[in-house]
């Protein structure tokens, strides 16, 4: 089997067009190729059609994190200079790492401010490729500040403007954290919960705030030099009772998203079971990853050379997975945040 991985092993050519802008007055009518694993085979479906594909005892498992209005335009006090934050993580209180729009104007001492001067940021530290660490200056309720002066962060391939910011969020969204939207899990409605719910379908959340990790580009040639910015996760120890009782009864792990799989993943390879816990996860998937946890993933398409492209050509195969992509293109799938599905079944 192939080990020497190029980021260039994962491109394909993506008409621009392809590229969703907007989404779908109706969550659960995107498209969703259904995709067969074994027999290497795929059907065109919709997402609402998962209610009739899952079955009954299967445990849905679902990133619950919010995206919070992360990206914040300020000031230099010293300078003038216009500055770009976008928050990526909280380190401790009022401590965040930032990825920093005109960097080079940011050292150590720099003070950025927001609004009316209501909130500031102070530069502690200095870390590569753009990131600081600052520190968040106020009085106040902090989310409430960032309520008012932040927006939520767009991936740069949207450029339309987005009529209700809630279109952004899971309809399950609850803890906030994220600098993106878990985007698979955005074809979800309350009735297609209720719908598998009803047929015998567990659904369990884990915590996953997405940030650098799951969006930065890759800049390195050899994927095995690529180092993944680190994510906090949390599982609880109702999910993790769950899970384990479904892995010993052989019920299947429907993972929505990768960064669910990657929450699942990384406490598995930490315990060798599901098991309550938090931390930091830098796991990254590529092929020759061994698996322990999916029996079925739901995920949209992703950009070209993209880590999550990596993680999928790993679940699914390096060669179908790229047929796969052929025919969503061929048949004008939507592609990323806003965009179509894709259900990749074991069986």
């Amino acid at each position: 089997m192939k080990t020497d991985w190029k980021t260039g092993d994962f491109d394909y050519d993506l008409p621009h067009e392809l590229i969703a802008q907007s989404p779908l007055k109706d969550r659960a009518t995107s498209k969703m190729l259904w995709i067969h694993k074994q027999s290497q085979s795929y059907e065109d479906k919709h997402f609402h059609d998962i209610v009739d594909i899952l079955k009954p005892g299967d445990v849905i498992v679902r990133n619950n994190t919010r995206v919070i209005p992360a990206r914040l335009f300020g000031i230099k006090e010293e300078t003038g200079a216009h500055v770009e934050l976008l928050l990526l993580k909280q380190n401790e209180k009022d401590v965040w790492e930032c990825l920093i729009g005109n960097a080079k104007v940011v050292k150590v001492g720099t003070m950025v401010s927001f609004g009316d001067g209501c909130l500031k940021a102070q530069c502690l530290s200095i870390k590569e490729k753009g990131l600081r660490q600052m520190k968040m200056i106020y009085e106040g309720i902090f989310t409430e500040i960032l309520d008012e002066l932040g927006q939520v962060p767009l991936p740069p391939y949207i450029k339309e403007k987005l009529a209700d910011p809630e279109r952004y969020q899971t309809v399950y969204a609850k803890v906030e954290g994220s600098a993106a939207a878990p985007t698979a899990g955005l074809h979800f409605t309350k009735e297609v919960d209720e719908q598998l719910k009803a047929k015998g379908i567990t659904i369990v959340e884990v915590t996953l705030h997405v940030g650098l990790g799951t969006f930065r580009p890759m800049d390195v040639e050899d994927v095995h030099d690529h180092v993944m910015h680190s994510e906090v996760y949390e599982m609880s120890k109702e999910t993790a009772s769950i899970l384990n009782r479904a892995k010993q009864e052989k019920r299947r792990i429907v993972a929505i998203g990768t960064t669910s799989v990657r929450t699942l993943e990384t406490v598995w390879n930490r315990f060798g079971q599901f098991q309550e816990c938090h931390g930091e996860t830098t796991l990254f998937i590529y092929p020759g990853y061994e698996w322990h946890t999916c029996d079925v993933m739901l995920t949209n398409f992703h950009l070209p050379k993209s880590t999550l492209l990596m993680m999928i050509s790993s679940f699914m195969g390096y060669e179908f997975t790229k047929e796969a992509y052929r025919h969503a293109v061929d048949e004008k799938y939507r592609f990323f945040s806003f965009g179509d599905c894709m259900l990749i079944d074991n069986d």
